[in-house]
This record gives C-alpha cells, structure tokens and sequence, in this order.
C-alpha cells in the first residue's frame, strides 16, 4: 500500500520532477521519500534552520514568512499543489531567511537535499529546472517589492485578494474564495496593519466588490478589483 502511494506521487504529483530522472535515479527519489501531513498552522520550518528537505505540496495551503522590524511578519509567497520550496537556502549555503507553516491541514512530501544534489550533479535537465524555478521566483520577488512599496493600501489589498484567487480559485459557487485566510494575515501579505485591512475589506464591501462573512470572501466584481490591483 506504501509503495503504491509513492509510485502515485511520483507519477501524478511530481511529475514534473519525475520525468526528467533516468530510472536509477527514479528509485534513488523513491527510496528517500518522505510523506508528512501537517495539522492547520503548523511550523514545516523555521526562519535560522538548517535546510535539509526540498518540500512539495500535494494538498493544502503554505505560507512563506518573515519577521520584521518589532516582530511584524511579512508574508512572502503563497505555495500552491503542486509546487516546491524549501530549496534556496541549501543552495546558497545558508540557513532558512524565512519560516513556512500550513494554513490548513496538508500533506507534503520531503526528499533530502543532499540527495537533489547528488542528482543535480549528473543531471542537467535536473539543474536547469531549479535554475528556471529560482528565476521565476525571484522575478517575482522583485514585482512584490515594487508593488508592495508603490501602490496605495487599497492596491495592495486587491492585489492581496487577487493573488489569492490566481493560486486558489474559487469554492464552486464560483466567487467564494477557495481560502479563508485571518484578517491578520490578509495584512501580512498586502504589507499593511490588520486595522487597515479590515478598512479596506469594509470599503470594498461598500463598493459592492466583495461580499465578506466572517473569513470568506465572495468577489462579486472581479473585472473592478483586478483594475484595482493595476493601477495601485
């Protein structure tokens, strides 16, 4: 039963890895392979530790974090299924720069990293998909900063609400984001305090952009919140 759940992740969830390893290195993967799953909340690393696993979402939500000046969080990046993380660090020789944790009740699997080593070493397929990865990401990295430090508080919180919807989509009635994330960290993601959040969530109500109970939202005009989140 082990066996069969391994061989299922690796040829439905991390295929994308898994089809640019030879077979030996394909039982090398499975052999190492850990699954965890996560209780809502919880800690997969903290920001000062030594990185030893690359991580992969199957199922679930990850949030990317670091603390700040007087001990205020920054959300950094959202992870989605199927997506890996947990990597850089190793990379650069250096212990984590950030903490992630689980909003909700996940499931991720965990391969060494002295293992992806090895592999990148004699795999250039292999080295060329983090290269790719870490570029994409610190792309990104560099748009946030931008965003982050240029648009007004009701940019970033559309921008914020956006984001949500581009990596989770929406529950079946089709506006109902399919994440119910705390006011406090709706904050740390669009770099604001948790009392403008809530300003700015009650002004787009007003607005007739969105419906909120309690921590679901409901988009009710998305074309209005994306013009939003464009121009700041």
């Amino acid at each position: 039963m082990i066996k069969a759940a391994i061989e299922k992740v690796m040829n439905e969830d991390m295929a994308e890895i898994w089809s640019l390893l030879s077979p030996d290195e394909k039982r090398i993967v499975a052999a190492n392979l850990q699954i965890h799953n996560f209780k809502k909340n919880q800690l997969i690393y903290a920001e000062g530790d030594e990185p030893e696993f690359l991580w992969c979402l199957f199922n679930g939500k990850v949030k990317k974090t670091k603390e700040g000046v007087g001990g205020r969080v920054q959300i950094l990046r959202l992870i989605r299924p199927v997506q890996y993380f947990g990597y850089r660090a190793f990379f650069a020789g250096e212990p984590y720069g950030s903490s992630a944790a689980v909003f909700e009740p996940s499931t991720l699997a965990a391969i060494p990293l002295s293992i992806v080593r090895d592999l990148i070493q004699n795999n250039i397929n292999l080295a060329w998909f983090f290269i790719h990865e870490l570029s994409r990401n610190l792309g990104g990295s560099d748009t946030k900063i931008v965003n982050l430090t240029q648009k007004h508080i009701r940019g970033r919180l559309a921008e914020a609400l956006i984001v949500l919807l581009d990596n989770y989509g929406y529950e079946d009635d089709n506006c109902t984001l399919r994440i119910y994330m705390s006011r406090e960290d709706l904050a740390n993601l669009s770099n604001m305090t948790t009392s403008n959040a809530i300003r700015t969530l009650s002004t787009f109500v007003s607005e007739k952009i969105l419906i909120v109970d309690g921590r679901r939202i409901k988009i009710i005009n998305e074309a209005q919140l994306r013009k939003i989140s464009k121009f700041g």
